[in-house]
């Protein structure tokens, strides 16, 4: 009997001894797996959360939305020469008339963000769509070029407004696997609007004429934001509690506004005078007072514009920083390939648009990959998107250099671009998946301002720098030279980006190992 019992006491501390076994091994071979997912989980879930059946559809509609904002940073470029012919405007008021939109837009992001998150994302959606038809209207009817540059800020007012509602809008109607996917359709969006905005506007130029087609190019927005606003009003649910206006951070939002606008500046003018770098420095000291004012206001228990611990999540800040450099190369190819196709190979805008399409295509596809990977892949999916940028943007310029401005390098020029734009669309969703996966709903608005405000300065800033390189390369009649200036140098900003990725993930992969994967209170 004595034997029997030593043998139940051996049974019973087998069975409470930790495994040594296979299994053993494979759950701790599985450990970087399950970081990885508390790090991608959604950190705002509840046992409360009860999906909306119509999310889909409200998705749409504000990728639609989205999409119509977002296609007039580019569309205006190949309209330029009518409007200046149409209305005698001068070469100032046309670099307005693109620039003002950046300005107007990159202004009201982060304060947009916020009435978002304070007073309810629909309505101020709603607003924001109004104020861009409004600009729309004015700039389709403009009669000289003053008016339509005032017409551009409204609209990129308006732009500004509405593009935090999207980005709050997917963290607030999806979770998990679902929200990646819906930020996958959104990076679809951004690039195929970037890149297929001259497309469209020598599309519209041709059928109407190019007397009164850049009118249409503005009047077009107005029936889809109309319908826009019906549909609106039809999938996406009134706001609940709102806060009091009393609650918001009015000196924060100065200081911002002081900020954003002073560093534009000089990029969006292309003026570099001493008051111009005055201006930026300014800018620069308005937005240190900025982060002082929100430490301040959160000292005090009042609700900041932007919670200063929502730079301390895990990803936020590599994130956001990987999308101002990011979007410093982005932008500048479209720009540097625009200009090389018309005044190089002698394109037309219709032309030239449809040569960087390759770029969109393969943009256009990734995107959704990249949104349904990005959930088990994390900042890796982001990381072989930008190397396969690099590959194809460093092949483009090869290719110029070889081909120079033969009549169909256009042809040359599609592969690459094509391997350009999947390695874009595995980089623009799933970096706002990862950089917003830790914010929690109630700051989403604020927190998408301040990541497409990054997006904004980085692409006004890229555009000033590869476009003077490109201009100081072409100044001597050679278009080509130019290019290879541009692209080089937007390949410098995309390897920028590169390296950020690739130390987040090594720094991902330290907190693994010590626990401390954690989103921060």
């Amino acid at each position: 009997m004595e034997g029997r019992a030593r043998g139940r006491r051996r049974t019973r501390r087998r069975a409470l001894r930790p495994a040594h076994d296979g299994a053993g091994v494979a759950a701790r071979a599985d450990a970087p797996t399950r970081a990885r997912a508390r790090r991608f989980a959604d950190v705002s879930a509840d046992d409360t959360y009860q999906p909306d059946p119509r999310r889909w559809r409200a998705l749409s509609v504000c990728l639609a939305v989205g999409f119509m904002t977002l296609l007039d940073v580019s569309i205006v470029n190949v309209a330029l020469p009518s409007v200046r012919d149409a209305l005698g405007a001068s070469e100032a008021a046309l670099q307005w008339v693109v620039s003002g939109y950046a300005l107007a837009f990159g202004l009201v992001l982060v304060g947009a963000g916020r009435l978002g998150d304070a007073f309810g994302r629909r309505d101020v959606l709603i607003a924001g769509i109004g104020v861009f038809a409004l600009g729309s209207l004015l700039a389709g009817t403009a009669q000289d070029g003053t008016w339509l540059v005032v017409a551009r800020l409204v609209q990129g007012v308006g732009g500004g407004i509405v593009n935090p509602q999207v980005s709050g809008l997917i963290q607030q109607l999806f979770r998990g696997a679902e929200r990646g996917r819906a930020f996958g359709r959104l990076g679809t969006t951004i690039g195929i609007s970037t890149a297929v905005g001259p497309l469209l506007g020598g599309v519209i130029l041709a059928a109407a004429g190019p007397e009164q087609g850049w009118r249409w190019v503005f009047l077009v927005n107005l029936p889809v934001a109309v319908l826009a606003v019906v549909l609106a009003l039809r999938y996406l649910d009134p706001p609940g509690r709102r806060e009091r206006a009393a609650d918001l951070d009015a000196v924060g939002a100065v200081l911002l506004g002081v900020g954003v606008v002073g560093v534009l500046w000089p990029t969006v003018s292309r003026a570099w005078a001493p008051g111009d770098l005055a201006l930026a420095a300014a800018g620069v000291v308005a937005l240190v007072g900025f982060v002082a004012w929100e430490h301040r206001v959160t000292a005090r228990g009042r609700t900041p514009m932007v919670q200063p611990s929502l730079f301390r999540r895990p990803g936020f800040s590599p994130g956001a920083l990987l999308a101002l450099t990011y979007f410093s190369g982005f932008t500048a190819i479209f720009f540097v390939l625009a200009l090389f196709l018309q005044n190089g190979a002698g394109y037309s805008p219709l032309e030239a648009g449809a040569a960087i399409t390759p770029f969109a295509l393969g943009s256009a596809v990734s995107s959704a990959v990249g949104g349904r990977l990005v959930g088990s892949r994390g900042r890796h999916v982001v990381v072989a998107g930008l190397v396969l940028v690099l590959v194809g943007v460093t092949a483009t310029d090869v290719l110029l250099a070889v081909r120079g401005v033969s009549p169909g390098i256009a042809w040359w020029i599609a592969p690459p671009l094509l391997v350009a734009g999947v390695g874009s669309g595995l980089v623009i969703a799933p970096n706002q998946t990862v950089t917003l996966s830790q914010v929690p709903v109630e700051q989403a608005g604020a927190a998408g301002g301040v990541l497409q405000t990054g997006q904004r300065l980085g692409a006004a800033t890229g555009i000033a720098v590869v476009g003077s390189l490109y201009f100081a390369g072409a100044a001597g009649g050679d278009a080509g030279v130019g290019a290879a200036h541009g692209l080089r140098a937007t390949v410098a900003l995309v390897a920028v980006a590169l390296a950020i990725g690739v130390a987040d993930l090594v720094r991902s992969a330290r907190r693994a190992r010590t626990g401390a994967d954690r989103p921060a209170s």
